[in-house]
Protein backbone atom coordinates (compact mmCIF):
# COMPACT_ATOMS: atom_id res chain seq x y z
CA UNK A 1 0.00 0.00 0.00
CA UNK A 2 1.33 3.83 -1.05
CA UNK A 3 2.23 6.01 1.77
CA UNK A 4 3.29 9.43 1.57
CA UNK A 5 6.76 8.53 1.49
CA UNK A 6 6.57 6.76 -1.56
CA UNK A 7 6.19 10.26 -3.64
CA UNK A 8 9.39 12.33 -4.15
CA UNK A 9 8.52 15.06 -1.64
CA UNK A 10 10.50 16.94 1.06
CA UNK A 11 11.02 15.89 3.92
CA UNK A 12 9.28 18.98 6.18
CA UNK A 13 6.10 18.42 4.00
CA UNK A 14 6.15 14.88 5.61
CA UNK A 15 6.80 16.16 8.55
CA UNK A 16 3.34 18.38 8.74
CA UNK A 17 1.61 15.96 7.07
CA UNK A 18 2.10 13.33 9.91
CA UNK A 19 1.34 16.41 12.22
CA UNK A 20 -1.85 16.43 10.75
CA UNK A 21 -2.62 12.87 11.79
CA UNK A 22 -2.60 11.18 8.23
CA UNK A 23 -1.25 8.10 7.27
CA UNK A 24 -2.28 6.97 4.11
CA UNK A 25 -2.62 9.20 0.94
CA UNK A 26 -6.73 8.66 0.00
CA UNK A 27 -7.25 7.97 -3.88
CA UNK A 28 -7.27 11.46 -5.64
CA UNK A 29 -3.71 12.25 -3.93
CA UNK A 30 -2.53 8.77 -4.84
CA UNK A 31 -3.31 9.69 -8.39
CA UNK A 32 -3.02 13.63 -8.15
CA UNK A 33 -0.10 14.45 -6.40
CA UNK A 34 2.61 12.27 -8.85
CA UNK A 35 1.35 13.75 -11.61
CA UNK A 36 1.19 17.36 -10.66
CA UNK A 37 4.71 17.08 -9.38
CA UNK A 38 4.88 16.21 -12.75
CA UNK A 39 3.78 20.08 -14.01
CA UNK A 40 1.03 18.34 -15.62
CA UNK A 41 -2.34 19.83 -15.49
CA UNK A 42 -5.34 17.94 -14.11
CA UNK A 43 -9.04 17.85 -14.46
CA UNK A 44 -10.39 15.78 -11.54
CA UNK A 45 -13.95 14.51 -10.39
CA UNK A 46 -13.86 14.22 -6.32
CA UNK A 47 -16.08 14.90 -3.97
CA UNK A 48 -16.18 17.40 -0.91
CA UNK A 49 -14.54 15.13 1.58
CA UNK A 50 -12.24 13.13 -0.59
CA UNK A 51 -8.61 14.71 0.32
CA UNK A 52 -8.68 17.17 -2.69
CA UNK A 53 -7.08 19.86 -0.77
CA UNK A 54 -3.88 17.86 0.24
CA UNK A 55 -3.45 16.66 -3.69
CA UNK A 56 -2.83 20.17 -4.84
CA UNK A 57 -1.49 21.85 -1.67
CA UNK A 58 1.74 19.31 -1.72
CA UNK A 59 2.93 19.86 -5.73
CA UNK A 60 2.15 23.73 -5.38
CA UNK A 61 4.49 23.55 -1.63
CA UNK A 62 7.26 21.61 -3.36
CA UNK A 63 8.03 24.88 -5.76
CA UNK A 64 7.16 27.63 -4.07
CA UNK A 65 10.63 29.71 -4.31
CA UNK A 66 10.17 31.29 -0.44
CA UNK A 67 12.48 34.50 -1.57
CA UNK A 68 9.86 35.80 -3.91
CA UNK A 69 7.36 37.37 -2.36
CA UNK A 70 5.02 38.01 -5.25
CA UNK A 71 1.91 35.44 -5.56
CA UNK A 72 3.04 31.67 -7.09
CA UNK A 73 -0.62 30.11 -6.40
CA UNK A 74 -4.20 31.36 -7.01
CA UNK A 75 -6.59 28.91 -5.31
CA UNK A 76 -10.09 30.14 -6.26
CA UNK A 77 -13.12 28.49 -4.18
CA UNK A 78 -16.80 29.52 -3.70
CA UNK A 79 -17.58 30.43 -0.88
CA UNK A 80 -16.20 32.17 2.22
CA UNK A 81 -16.11 29.00 4.31
CA UNK A 82 -14.28 26.69 1.88
CA UNK A 83 -11.80 29.79 1.51
CA UNK A 84 -10.13 29.72 5.20
CA UNK A 85 -10.49 26.20 5.35
CA UNK A 86 -7.97 25.61 2.13
CA UNK A 87 -5.94 28.53 3.61
CA UNK A 88 -5.66 27.02 6.95
CA UNK A 89 -5.18 23.33 5.09
CA UNK A 90 -2.51 24.73 2.93
CA UNK A 91 -0.53 26.78 5.69
CA UNK A 92 -0.47 24.06 7.68
CA UNK A 93 1.06 21.67 5.60
CA UNK A 94 3.80 24.29 5.21
CA UNK A 95 3.97 24.95 8.11
CA UNK A 96 8.08 23.91 8.35
CA UNK A 97 8.36 25.85 5.28
CA UNK A 98 10.02 28.82 6.56
CA UNK A 99 8.73 32.36 6.22
CA UNK A 100 5.83 30.96 3.98
CA UNK A 101 2.64 33.11 3.58
CA UNK A 102 -0.88 31.64 2.51
CA UNK A 103 -3.31 34.58 2.35
CA UNK A 104 -7.20 33.89 2.31
CA UNK A 105 -9.28 36.75 0.64
CA UNK A 106 -12.97 37.10 0.37
CA UNK A 107 -15.94 39.38 0.05
CA UNK A 108 -17.55 40.10 3.91
CA UNK A 109 -14.18 40.93 5.36
CA UNK A 110 -12.73 44.45 5.72
CA UNK A 111 -10.46 44.63 2.61
CA UNK A 112 -7.87 46.80 3.84
CA UNK A 113 -6.51 44.27 6.29
CA UNK A 114 -6.19 41.75 2.79
CA UNK A 115 -4.40 44.81 1.19
CA UNK A 116 -1.88 45.50 4.08
CA UNK A 117 -0.71 41.75 3.74
CA UNK A 118 -0.84 41.31 0.00
CA UNK A 119 1.98 44.27 -0.16
CA UNK A 120 3.57 42.55 2.80
CA UNK A 121 4.52 39.68 0.32
CA UNK A 122 2.49 36.53 -0.30
CA UNK A 123 3.30 33.54 -1.58
CA UNK A 124 -0.19 31.69 -2.13
CA UNK A 125 -4.00 33.26 -2.39
CA UNK A 126 -6.76 31.69 -1.57
CA UNK A 127 -9.93 33.50 -2.86
CA UNK A 128 -13.34 33.65 -3.92
CA UNK A 129 -13.57 35.17 -7.60
CA UNK A 130 -15.25 38.19 -7.14
CA UNK A 131 -12.61 39.49 -4.03
CA UNK A 132 -9.41 37.98 -6.52
CA UNK A 133 -10.93 40.31 -9.41
CA UNK A 134 -11.67 43.15 -7.21
CA UNK A 135 -7.86 42.64 -5.83
CA UNK A 136 -6.77 42.72 -9.41
CA UNK A 137 -8.68 46.07 -10.21
CA UNK A 138 -6.87 47.74 -7.58
CA UNK A 139 -3.61 46.36 -8.42
CA UNK A 140 -3.37 44.91 -4.95
CA UNK A 141 -2.90 41.64 -6.66
CA UNK A 142 -0.67 40.94 -10.05
CA UNK A 143 -0.92 37.51 -11.44
CA UNK A 144 2.15 37.92 -13.71
CA UNK A 145 4.28 35.37 -11.29
CA UNK A 146 1.54 32.91 -10.71
CA UNK A 147 2.11 29.65 -11.92
CA UNK A 148 -0.33 27.56 -10.56
CA UNK A 149 -4.13 28.15 -10.57
CA UNK A 150 -6.50 25.85 -8.90
CA UNK A 151 -10.70 25.68 -9.16
CA UNK A 152 -11.79 23.80 -5.96
CA UNK A 153 -15.23 22.84 -6.48
CA UNK A 154 -15.71 24.34 -9.96
CA UNK A 155 -19.36 23.39 -10.56
CA UNK A 156 -20.17 25.09 -7.34
CA UNK A 157 -18.44 28.48 -8.63
CA UNK A 158 -20.13 27.93 -12.08
CA UNK A 159 -24.05 27.08 -10.06
CA UNK A 160 -23.27 30.70 -8.50
CA UNK A 161 -22.49 32.49 -11.20
CA UNK A 162 -18.69 32.59 -11.44
CA UNK A 163 -18.13 31.64 -14.90
CA UNK A 164 -16.81 35.49 -16.00
CA UNK A 165 -14.86 35.78 -12.89
CA UNK A 166 -12.75 32.50 -13.44
CA UNK A 167 -12.06 33.18 -16.66
CA UNK A 168 -10.89 36.60 -16.20
CA UNK A 169 -8.60 35.17 -13.83
CA UNK A 170 -7.03 32.35 -16.13
CA UNK A 171 -7.01 34.84 -19.08
CA UNK A 172 -4.65 37.28 -16.47
CA UNK A 173 -2.41 34.35 -14.94
CA UNK A 174 -0.86 33.54 -18.49
CA UNK A 175 2.72 33.08 -17.16
CA UNK A 176 3.54 28.96 -18.09
CA UNK A 177 0.30 28.51 -15.76
CA UNK A 178 -0.22 25.23 -14.42
CA UNK A 179 -3.86 24.30 -14.45
CA UNK A 180 -5.28 21.80 -11.32
CA UNK A 181 -9.62 21.64 -11.81
CA UNK A 182 -11.42 19.81 -9.25
CA UNK A 183 -14.96 19.31 -9.21
CA UNK A 184 -17.48 16.81 -7.72
CA UNK A 185 -19.75 16.62 -11.07
CA UNK A 186 -18.29 17.35 -14.86
CA UNK A 187 -20.85 19.24 -16.62
CA UNK A 188 -20.15 20.32 -20.20
CA UNK A 189 -19.23 23.96 -18.99
CA UNK A 190 -16.43 22.40 -16.92
CA UNK A 191 -15.07 20.05 -19.45
CA UNK A 192 -15.59 23.99 -21.52
CA UNK A 193 -13.26 25.32 -19.29
CA UNK A 194 -10.66 22.47 -19.62
CA UNK A 195 -10.43 22.37 -22.95
CA UNK A 196 -9.76 26.40 -23.25
CA UNK A 197 -7.79 26.50 -20.46
CA UNK A 198 -5.98 23.53 -19.92
CA UNK A 199 -2.47 22.18 -21.45
CA UNK A 200 -3.81 18.42 -22.32
CA UNK A 201 -5.28 17.90 -19.13
CA UNK A 202 -5.32 14.27 -17.36
CA UNK A 203 -8.69 13.08 -16.51
CA UNK A 204 -9.07 11.68 -12.72
CA UNK A 205 -12.27 10.38 -11.43
CA UNK A 206 -12.72 9.33 -7.98
CA UNK A 207 -15.69 7.19 -7.13
CA UNK A 208 -18.39 8.79 -5.15
CA UNK A 209 -16.73 9.31 -1.30
CA UNK A 210 -17.07 4.94 -1.44
CA UNK A 211 -14.64 4.73 1.54
CA UNK A 212 -16.97 6.75 3.75
CA UNK A 213 -20.16 5.53 2.56
CA UNK A 214 -20.19 2.65 4.91
CA UNK A 215 -19.85 4.41 8.02
CA UNK A 216 -22.47 6.68 7.73
CA UNK A 217 -26.15 4.78 8.60
CA UNK A 218 -28.79 6.21 6.14
CA UNK A 219 -32.84 5.97 7.22
CA UNK A 220 -35.19 7.59 4.77
CA UNK A 221 -38.75 8.13 6.71
CA UNK A 222 -41.70 8.42 4.30
CA UNK A 223 -44.02 11.48 5.60
CA UNK A 224 -46.69 14.10 5.03
CA UNK A 225 -46.13 18.02 3.94
CA UNK A 226 -48.39 18.59 6.30
CA UNK A 227 -47.17 16.83 9.40
CA UNK A 228 -43.38 16.91 8.07
CA UNK A 229 -41.80 19.51 10.87
CA UNK A 230 -43.49 17.37 13.51
CA UNK A 231 -42.08 14.25 12.08
CA UNK A 232 -38.50 16.24 12.39
CA UNK A 233 -39.47 16.45 15.83
CA UNK A 234 -40.42 13.08 16.49
CA UNK A 235 -36.88 12.28 14.63
CA UNK A 236 -34.93 14.19 17.14
CA UNK A 237 -36.46 13.24 20.35
CA UNK A 238 -36.61 9.37 18.93
CA UNK A 239 -32.88 9.22 18.28
CA UNK A 240 -31.79 10.99 21.03
CA UNK A 241 -30.26 13.87 18.43
CA UNK A 242 -28.46 16.80 20.40
CA UNK A 243 -26.76 18.06 17.53
CA UNK A 244 -27.62 18.30 13.73
CA UNK A 245 -26.92 19.70 10.01
CA UNK A 246 -30.45 20.13 8.72
CA UNK A 247 -30.75 20.84 4.95
CA UNK A 248 -33.36 22.54 3.23
CA UNK A 249 -33.89 23.32 -0.54
CA UNK A 250 -34.51 26.80 -0.37
CA UNK A 251 -33.92 29.79 1.96
CA UNK A 252 -37.66 29.93 2.73
CA UNK A 253 -38.02 26.23 3.61
CA UNK A 254 -34.12 27.06 6.00
CA UNK A 255 -36.56 29.98 7.50
CA UNK A 256 -39.56 27.98 8.16
CA UNK A 257 -37.59 24.69 9.92
CA UNK A 258 -35.63 27.30 12.02
CA UNK A 259 -38.48 29.61 13.23
CA UNK A 260 -40.57 26.64 14.19
CA UNK A 261 -37.43 24.77 16.37
CA UNK A 262 -36.88 28.32 18.13
CA UNK A 263 -40.64 28.41 18.82
CA UNK A 264 -40.29 24.59 19.97
CA UNK A 265 -37.08 25.99 22.22
CA UNK A 266 -34.51 23.80 20.37
CA UNK A 267 -31.41 26.13 19.88
CA UNK A 268 -31.03 26.65 16.33
CA UNK A 269 -29.57 29.26 14.18
CA UNK A 270 -30.17 29.62 10.18
CA UNK A 271 -27.44 29.76 7.64
CA UNK A 272 -28.56 30.47 3.82
CA UNK A 273 -26.75 33.10 0.73
CA UNK A 274 -29.03 35.87 1.13
CA UNK A 275 -27.46 36.43 4.86
CA UNK A 276 -24.59 39.07 5.27
CA UNK A 277 -21.25 37.06 5.49
CA UNK A 278 -20.46 38.97 8.59
CA UNK A 279 -23.64 36.98 9.88
CA UNK A 280 -23.20 34.05 8.43
CA UNK A 281 -19.79 33.85 10.38
CA UNK A 282 -20.84 33.98 13.26
CA UNK A 283 -23.83 31.40 13.00
CA UNK A 284 -20.37 28.89 12.04
CA UNK A 285 -18.34 30.03 14.69
CA UNK A 286 -21.32 29.15 17.04
CA UNK A 287 -22.46 25.80 15.85
CA UNK A 288 -18.82 24.54 15.40
CA UNK A 289 -18.54 25.66 19.25
CA UNK A 290 -21.36 23.96 20.13
CA UNK A 291 -23.21 26.86 21.09
CA UNK A 292 -26.24 25.71 18.77
CA UNK A 293 -27.54 22.79 18.67
CA UNK A 294 -28.73 22.72 15.41
CA UNK A 295 -27.91 24.69 11.93
CA UNK A 296 -30.34 24.94 8.97
CA UNK A 297 -28.81 25.40 6.02
CA UNK A 298 -28.70 25.35 2.09
CA UNK A 299 -26.62 23.66 0.18
CA UNK A 300 -24.90 26.86 -1.31
CA UNK A 301 -24.61 28.08 2.13
CA UNK A 302 -22.83 24.94 3.53
CA UNK A 303 -20.77 24.36 0.44
CA UNK A 304 -16.90 24.10 1.90
CA UNK A 305 -18.00 23.39 5.88
CA UNK A 306 -15.73 21.26 7.56
CA UNK A 307 -17.33 20.51 10.78
CA UNK A 308 -15.62 17.43 13.35
CA UNK A 309 -17.69 15.38 15.29
CA UNK A 310 -21.29 16.00 13.55
CA UNK A 311 -22.99 12.96 14.39
CA UNK A 312 -26.26 13.78 12.49
CA UNK A 313 -27.51 15.03 9.08
CA UNK A 314 -30.71 15.30 8.24
CA UNK A 315 -32.01 15.88 5.02
CA UNK A 316 -35.54 17.47 5.70
CA UNK A 317 -35.83 18.07 1.65
CA UNK A 318 -34.96 15.70 -0.10
CA UNK A 319 -32.00 16.45 -2.05
CA UNK A 320 -32.03 17.82 -6.36
CA UNK A 321 -29.77 15.07 -7.26
CA UNK A 322 -27.16 12.18 -6.31
CA UNK A 323 -24.30 14.28 -6.15
CA UNK A 324 -26.16 16.81 -3.58
CA UNK A 325 -27.24 14.04 -1.51
CA UNK A 326 -23.31 12.39 -1.32
CA UNK A 327 -22.17 16.24 -0.45
CA UNK A 328 -24.82 16.73 2.20
CA UNK A 329 -24.24 13.20 4.03
CA UNK A 330 -20.27 13.46 3.47
CA UNK A 331 -21.12 16.68 6.47
CA UNK A 332 -20.52 13.52 8.98
CA UNK A 333 -18.64 10.56 9.65
CA UNK A 334 -15.52 12.91 8.76
CA UNK A 335 -11.68 11.33 9.14
CA UNK A 336 -13.02 7.83 8.99
CA UNK A 337 -16.07 8.58 12.03
CA UNK A 338 -19.34 6.96 11.95
CA UNK A 339 -22.16 8.99 11.39
CA UNK A 340 -26.13 9.11 10.70
CA UNK A 341 -28.20 10.59 7.82
CA UNK A 342 -31.63 10.67 7.38
CA UNK A 343 -33.87 11.73 4.84
CA UNK A 344 -37.69 12.67 5.34
CA UNK A 345 -39.40 11.64 1.74
CA UNK A 346 -42.52 13.26 1.24
CA UNK A 347 -45.05 11.27 -1.73
CA UNK A 348 -44.12 14.06 -4.62
CA UNK A 349 -40.21 13.04 -3.32
CA UNK A 350 -40.62 9.22 -3.90
CA UNK A 351 -39.96 9.21 -7.83
CA UNK A 352 -36.43 11.56 -7.47
CA UNK A 353 -35.37 9.64 -4.21
CA UNK A 354 -35.53 6.69 -5.80
CA UNK A 355 -33.10 7.67 -8.60
CA UNK A 356 -30.73 8.99 -5.76
CA UNK A 357 -30.70 5.57 -3.97
CA UNK A 358 -30.35 3.75 -7.44
CA UNK A 359 -27.36 6.18 -8.56
CA UNK A 360 -25.70 5.84 -5.36
CA UNK A 361 -25.87 2.42 -4.74
CA UNK A 362 -25.70 2.51 -1.09
CA UNK A 363 -28.10 1.14 1.60
CA UNK A 364 -30.36 3.80 2.75
CA UNK A 365 -32.78 1.39 5.42
CA UNK A 366 -36.73 3.06 4.93
CA UNK A 367 -37.86 3.43 8.79
CA UNK A 368 -41.28 4.57 10.18
CA UNK A 369 -41.68 7.72 11.76
CA UNK A 370 -41.89 6.53 15.60
CA UNK A 371 -45.35 7.31 17.25
CA UNK A 372 -45.89 8.99 20.55
CA UNK A 373 -45.88 5.87 22.23
CA UNK A 374 -42.63 4.61 20.66
CA UNK A 375 -40.55 7.64 22.05
CA UNK A 376 -42.26 7.68 25.21
CA UNK A 377 -40.88 4.20 25.43
CA UNK A 378 -37.32 4.71 24.18
CA UNK A 379 -37.22 7.56 26.86
CA UNK A 380 -38.04 5.67 29.47
CA UNK A 381 -35.39 2.51 28.05
CA UNK A 382 -32.79 5.17 27.64
CA UNK A 383 -33.23 6.54 31.83
CA UNK A 384 -33.52 2.85 32.78
CA UNK A 385 -30.48 2.02 31.31
CA UNK A 386 -28.99 4.83 32.91
CA UNK A 387 -30.15 3.85 36.31
CA UNK A 388 -28.87 -0.01 35.64
CA UNK A 389 -25.28 1.96 34.85
CA UNK A 390 -25.61 3.16 37.63
CA UNK A 391 -26.48 -0.20 39.85
CA UNK A 392 -22.97 -1.63 39.85
CA UNK A 393 -21.31 1.26 40.86
CA UNK A 394 -20.19 1.69 44.26
CA UNK A 395 -22.29 3.42 47.38
CA UNK A 396 -25.58 1.98 45.94
CA UNK A 397 -26.00 0.20 48.89
CA UNK A 398 -26.81 2.74 50.74
CA UNK A 399 -29.21 4.46 48.43
CA UNK A 400 -31.38 1.05 48.57
CA UNK A 401 -31.07 1.08 52.04
CA UNK A 402 -32.95 4.35 51.84
CA UNK A 403 -35.33 3.75 49.47
CA UNK A 404 -36.35 0.69 51.95
CA UNK A 405 -36.21 2.63 54.86
CA UNK A 406 -38.99 4.94 53.37
CA UNK A 407 -41.33 2.22 52.10
CA UNK A 408 -44.53 1.48 53.46
CA UNK A 409 -47.60 -0.46 52.88
CA UNK A 410 -49.17 2.65 50.94
CA UNK A 411 -45.87 3.32 49.26
CA UNK A 412 -43.88 0.29 48.14
CA UNK A 413 -40.42 0.37 46.57
CA UNK A 414 -41.81 -0.12 43.02
CA UNK A 415 -43.61 2.66 43.38
CA UNK A 416 -40.40 5.06 44.35
CA UNK A 417 -38.70 3.77 41.76
CA UNK A 418 -41.75 4.60 39.54
CA UNK A 419 -41.76 7.97 41.07
CA UNK A 420 -38.27 9.06 40.59
CA UNK A 421 -38.67 8.10 36.77
CA UNK A 422 -41.68 10.35 36.89
CA UNK A 423 -39.24 13.07 37.79
CA UNK A 424 -36.46 12.61 35.98
CA UNK A 425 -38.70 12.38 32.93
CA UNK A 426 -40.76 15.57 34.03
CA UNK A 427 -37.30 17.65 34.21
Amino acid sequence: MMNFEDFNISANILKAIGDMGFKKPTPIQKMAIPMALKSLDITAQAQTGSGKTLAFAVPILENIFIPDKSPQAIVLCPTRELCVQVADEIAKTGKYIKKLKVLAVYGGQPIGKQIRVLKKGVHIVVGTPGRVIDHIERDNLDLTGVEYVVLDEADEMLDMGFREDIEFILKNATFKRQTLLFSATMPEEIKKIAKNYQNNPKFIKIKNKSENIPKITQYSFKTNPKHKFDDLCKLIEAYDIKSALVFCNTKRGVDFVFKNLKKMDYSSEALHGDMAQKTRDKVMNKFRNGNIAYLVATDVASRGLDISNLDFIVNYDVPQNSDDYIHRIGRTARAGKSGFAFTLVSPQDEYSFGNIKSRNKTVIVERNIPSEAEIENIKNKKILTKVKQSINEEDFDKYLKIIKDNSTEDMTVEEIAAGLLKMMREN
